[in-house]
């Protein structure tokens, strides 16, 4: 079968599951990933032929991706701050607007750095709260070789797959510090729990970052099936009735294990700025923010210990 004619009745089948726009778009990606061809191949080289065995996965990954799978899930990773990173249903699949909250953190850490390699102090030290994939943890830890990164998340599952993250190539090439992985309920604010000892072991921390679950159950009703039905509710929803139980939470940990001037960037629903941005400020904290993200949004908070 020719690659166009492959993309054009593949296109057509995920109709029922996206809009013509966003199959292309994930029909280009299984190309590219089984195939080795890029978006525009079927274009410069209208007569590529597809060959049975790779057509034979192709058809095989499509009947997945037919039934609402995410083609993250398909594949088996996902791309963020440009590291790749393994996904399956244990872990949300990372979004572009993380990426802006990794940022953030990345720029706060350099800062840092740069401040204190005159002074010859210690390592910038980052408390990753609801690590999920582990894509904040790495990618701040990748990205800034010496900052030490303990992240936590309550999923034995989650964290299985976080810590299995393969960047050995680039632990060796940058001489990064792997993070470390905890498995806590940062719920559970009380002392005695894994979190508050490793905190007490730690000492304090110069950044918190954290992208905790924020949609409410009521949001079910408007959500893809691609997401309800396939990516892990416990790393999303949070009830009605206490919308914000997590950031409470966070602020907690955030008196508890920041430095003074610690910084902490956190990922937020859109619809709770406002009340997000006074509670932290009630707990205690200097030059809270709501920021938006690249749709115009509010999406995220930073505040100073």
């Amino acid at each position: 079968m020719l690659l166009k004619e492959y993309i054009a009745g593949s296109v057509q089948g995920l109709a029922s599951v996206y809009g013509p726009e966003e199959a292309r778009s994930v029909v280009l990606m299984l190309c590219e990933a089984y195939l080795g061809t890029r978006n525009y191949t079927h274009i410069v080289n209208p007569d590529f032929v597809i060959g049975e065995d790779s057509l034979e996965k192709l058809d095989s990954a499509m009947e997945r991706l037919k039934t609402g799978e995410p083609i993250q899930y398909v594949l088996g990773y996902a791309d963020f701050a440009g590291f790749r990173f393994r996904v399956d249903s244990s872990v949300l699949i990372p979004r572009p607007e993380t990426e802006q909250l990794y940022r953030a953190a990345s720029d706060s850490i350099g800062r840092r750095r740069r401040m204190r390699s005159a002074f010859g102090t210690t390592a910038v030290k980052v408390l990753d709260l609801c690590t999920g994939s582990g894509c904040l943890a790495w990618s701040l830890a990748l990205s800034s070789p010496g900052t030490q990164v303990l992240a936590v998340d309550i999923s034995p599952e989650a964290l299985a797959t976080a810590e299995g993250q393969d960047f050995k190539a680039e632990l060796k090439k940058t001489g990064a510090v792997r993070p470390v992985f905890l498995r806590s309920d940062i719920l559970d604010t009380g002392d005695g729990t894994p979190l508050s000892g490793a905190v007490a072991e730690w000492g304090q921390f110069d950044i918190l970052v954290s992208n905790p679950p924020y949609v409410r159950d009521s949001e079910r009703a408007v959500m893809r099936k691609n997401v309800l039905e396939f990516e892990p509710g416990l790393a999303l929803f949070v009830p009605d009735s206490d919308p914000l139980k997590f950031y409470r939470a966070i602020a907690v940990w955030a008196g508890r294990s920041l430095s003074d001037g610690g910084a902490c960037f956190v990922e937020i629903n859109e619809a709770f700025g406002p009340e997000t941005r006074k509670l932290f400020s009630g707990s205690g904290f200097s030059n809270v923010e709501v920021l938006t993200d690249f749709c115009g949004k509010n999406r995220f908070v930073k505040f100073i210990k």
